[in-house]
């Protein structure tokens, strides 16, 4: 058994938690970039676009990330595409991001009044410029809090990279554990910066909810 002291294993594990920060902003930051393509397709006037936006979420929110990240970090070396553990940690998450932010913002434009498209449509805006301009703002700013929730449960969903060798603050508590035998304290201290890292963006989440009720 390797001997560690307190500090050792709190050091050890804040620097793997930044490689959990880092893929959570990626991840988000990207699952909004791919979202927003997503959300123009389930918006679509045309219905077989609206269909392949629905397909695509169904797709991801019906299947475990943990299949997606094994069928990435294992099925595409099959198919001769080389790929490491953090650019398939990346790319999961992300396209699952995608598919439920998508569906976040589709709610947000769902309950605007039709009058904001009837004024937007007065003002001889071009559909695009509708969207960009007068919807999607709109519907951004009243998902707000749903947004930010779910930026928590994608900070926890990246214990599961951990199963492809990723190395984030999972793996690296199992392989301090393992040296250690110690998985109170190992395992505890995790808990401890979940909890720092999820617990403020839940409080912040809800008193989005309640500023955006009390606006309603």
């Amino acid at each position: 058994m390797i001997e560690f002291t307190l500090w050792d294993i709190v050091r050890n594990l804040l620097l793997a938690a930044r490689w959990t920060i880092l893929l959570s902003i990626v991840a988000f930051a990207g699952g909004a970039i791919v979202g927003i393509l997503i959300l123009l397709l389930r918006i679509s006037k045309r219905p077989w676009l609206r269909r392949c936006g629905e397909y695509y979420i169904g797709l991801f929110q019906g299947t475990p990330l943990l299949m997606q990240l094994f069928l990435l970090f294992f099925g595409l070396p099959l198919l001769g595409f080389r790929i490491e553990a953090w650019t398939a940690a990346a790319l999961g998450l992300t396209l699952c991001a995608s598919a439920y932010l998508a569906e976040i913002w589709r709610g947000g434009v769902q309950s605007l009044p039709t009058g904001q498209w009837d004024a937007a449509q007065s003002l001889g805006l071009h559909y695009i410029s509708q969207l960009r301009l007068i919807i999607l703002p709109q519907a951004f700013t009243i998902t707000r809090a749903p947004i930010v929730g779910f930026l928590v449960q994608l900070i926890k969903s990246t214990a599961l990279t951990s199963i492809i060798g990723f190395d984030e603050l999972v793996k690296t508590s199992n392989a301090i554990n393992n040296a250690t035998f110690e998985p109170f304290t190992v395992y505890g201290l995790v808990a401890v910066i979940y909890f720092c890292l999820c617990y403020p963006l839940t409080r912040y989440a809800r008193f989005l909810e309640l500023r955006t009720a009390g606006r309603s």
